[in-house]
């Protein structure tokens, strides 16, 4: 509650500009549907809420897009269920539970919290249609119907409209700021587990608070990545540089394994040489670390790739495991090098970055299925109530909850129990609000617009104030729309000055939320073990098809950065985040199968058969170590290898740097196939 009292009383000055905005885009919106003499103006004013949940410009702008299309998506639909259902409303409403439940398993498929919000417009914007024109059925005809979606539909776009308007004229904030500041963060953050992570004093929960940083700061500048394409003509550049970012990132999470668990693990393999390379890499990163200066930054790594050429260059650096690690840590630098250009490239527009793609949201037909079969179950209550019941302010029973259900599916179930919980306490506060003060006054007022936009000001004003931070958004959120449906501000409030009908309407939204919170509770969906397995399933999977496609590290970096995300979430609570190495340590499997084949190109060209059978080997290898099993299998397909490479262009350095490769690889997979049996056992 101190975090409450600080947000409403003593806010700061981002807080009060962001409630500010909103007013002006309510009070817009609203003013703007009466003017057009719009059925329900108060949808108008519940869209634009909606849209104040990121303020910044390019995020604003892609909701209004997707709140769009996913509203002219839904008011299709539910004049076309209408117009074949009409005559059979048991069969209308099991068509609209079959739409919600498509949308809703549609939106686990994807990532961005805007493009989850345009599936849930586009199911509930035909739920809404198919319910007003099923409330009285004996004035139903094909204009009603018509009628009935052209005004949701209108009210909807246009608070979308005026809260995208209002975002780009009133004190505009841009998502490239937020995006620096993260970007900056998460390099920060990187540099910071670098370290950690070469450290021979660091500890095993060190490391992983700085996986579970990096990987949830991250999550937010991919995700931010689609938005700042928006703003102006370098948003695209913007967006490319934060998608490189992302993608360097996960290649030095993936490379650092190498020296990190070499160094913990297998001590007696450090040499001379690979000793002074660790000192060197933990020195130049600590120095970047500390440094403000891009060019100061640059000079570092540029210092520490001549420092490594000159360790190569030793004449008894010939050893193949040392002359691998030397290589490596080449590799590193030029992670290294690209991120920092990325980095500065959000500044000013950097056309030679290229087109770096954008993270792949991981897609599980079976977590969508339990997100659609949810969302159809918590409208098939709110059916039945109404159904049994008759009463019209039940429809808010199956229109709320069906919004929350698609847009807080994939919450972690701890903080989903959390958020629901405030979400009911800001109901409660609306109602009282909503009674005693709203409509109070305005039953009082002459009816004039003025005097309902100054009535209505000072309780948006406080609720948005909630809004503005992370942590009071669900008393927001609970606050204004259940506040704008209580008090439903339009040309004709009769209805809303019957207190009656009022309080029924408070009951039924705060029914439906109970009832959403309990079929959360009681339909859960697959447990974390069965989604960890069918995880590295999937990495399995891309393990066997990464030599053939055609930029195979930027495409296996698109598909771990989701999943890594989802190992570290179910994987939090462990002690031993054995899960979370099993992903990290799958992630470097990837990179160094993409450089193997590389180097066997370079070597021997492209005709080796025995490395298809190596890359089956690897990826049925590094499925059975999660497992806790291990088989000769893999180290028999690199002897073949080997042993073609050798026949071919003789025992060279090259090749007994491949044999080095193999050797490290090898004891990757066995210690992580330990690791996992003694979990069990």
């Amino acid at each position: 509650m101190g975090v409450v009292f600080r947000a409403l009383f003593l806010p700061e000055r981002y807080a009060v500009i962001f409630a500010l905005k909103g007013v002006i885009a309510m009070a817009m919106a609203l003013t703007i549907a009466m003017y057009l003499n719009l059925d329900r103006p108060y949808w108008a004013l519940i869209s634009a809420v909606f849209l104040q949940m990121r303020p910044e410009g390019g995020l604003v702008i892609e909701k209004a897009v997707c709140q769009i299309a996913g509203t002219l998506v839904g008011g299709v639909v539910g004049i076309l269920i209408l117009s074949y259902f009409m005559p059979y409303p048991y069969l209308a409403i099991g068509i609209v539970t079959l739409w919600l439940g498509i949308n809703s398993a549609l939106s686990a498929m994807v990532r961005q919290a805007n493009f989850i919000y345009g599936f849930a417009m586009a199911g509930v914007t035909a739920e809404i249609i198919v319910l007003l024109v099923m409330v009285s059925p004996t004035t139903a005809d094909s204009q009603a119907v018509f009628n009935v979606a052209q005004a949701r539909v209108s009210e909807i776009v246009l608070g979308s409209i005026c809260a995208a308007v209002v975002s780009h004229l009133f004190w505009p904030v841009k998502v490239r700021h937020s995006l620096q500041a993260q970007s900056r963060s998460v390099i920060n953050q990187t540099l910071s587990y670098l370290v950690a992570e070469l450290d021979p004093a660091g500890s095993h929960e060190k490391r992983h608070q700085h996986i579970d940083s990096i990987m949830q700061t991250l999550s937010l500048v991919s995700d931010d990545s689609s938005a700042v394409s928006y703003e102006g003509p370098e948003g695209p550049g913007r967006a490319r540089a934060a998608n490189q970012i992302s993608h360097k990132i996960l290649s030095l999470l993936a490379v650092i394994q190498i020296f990190g668990r070499l160094q913990r693990q297998h001590p007696e393999m450090i040499t001379p040489a690979l000793s002074e390379l660790l000192d060197q890499l933990r020195a130049a990163f600590t120095a970047i670390a500390d440094s403000n200066d891009f060019d100061d930054c640059y000079e570092q790594v540029r210092a520490l790739r001549k420092t490594i050429l000159e360790l190569r260059q030793q004449p008894n650096n010939d050893r193949p495991f040392e002359a691998r690690m030397l290589t490596v840590g080449l590799d590193l630098t030029a992670d290294l090098t690209v991120l920092l250009r990325a980095f500065r490239a959000l500044e000013s527009r950097d056309s030679s970055l290229l087109k770096a793609p954008s993270a792949h949201t991981h897609r599980d037909p079976l977590v969508g299925l339990v997100t659609g079969v949810r969302t159809g179950v918590i409208f098939l209550v709110g059916a039945f109530i109404w159904i049994n019941t008759g009463a019209s302010a039940a429809l808010m029973i199956m229109i709320l909850p069906a919004i929350f259900s698609i847009m807080l599916a994939r919450l972690p179930r701890m903080i989903l129990r959390v958020v629901l919980q405030r979400i009911l306490i800001g109901v409660l506060v609306a109602v009282p609000v909503a009674i005693f003060y709203a409509l109070n006054l305005l039953a009082q007022s002459s009816g004039q617009l003025e005097v309902l936009l100054l009535v209505l000001a000072a309780p948006y004003f406080i609720g948005l104030l909630a809004l503005a931070k992370r942590e009071t958004l669900p008393y927001g959120l609970g606050f204004c729309i259940p506040f704008s449906i209580l008090v439903r501000p339009s040309m004709d409030m009769s209805l809303a000055f019957s207190v009656d009908y009022t309080l029924s309407s408070a009951m039924a939204i705060f029914v439906g939320v109970c009832i959403l919170y309990w079929v959360f509770e009681l339909i859960e969906g697959p447990s974390n073990q069965l989604l960890v397995r069918r995880l590295f399933k999937a990495t399995t999977a891309d393990l066997a098809e990464l030599k053939s496609k055609d930029n195979p590290s930027d495409w296996f970096n698109c598909r771990m950065e989701d999943r890594l995300l989802r190992l570290i979430n179910y994987d939090q609570r462990s002690t031993t985040r054995v899960v979370t190495d099993l992903g990290l340590t799958g992630l470097n499997l990837g990179h160094v199968s993409i450089k193997l084949h590389s180097l066997c190109e370079g070597i021997a060209g492209g005709n080796l058969k025995a490395v298809d059978a190596w890359q089956a080997a690897l990826a049925k290898t590094f499925m059975l170590a999660t497992k806790g099993q291990m088989t000769e299998e893999f180290e028999n397909a690199c002897s073949l290898v080997h042993s073609e490479l050798v026949e071919r262009v003789g025992n060279t350095p090259q090749t007994e740097m491949i044999q080095g490769m193999f050797q490290r690889i090898s004891l990757s997979l066995k210690r992580s196939a330990a690791i996992v049996a003694e979990e069990k056992g």
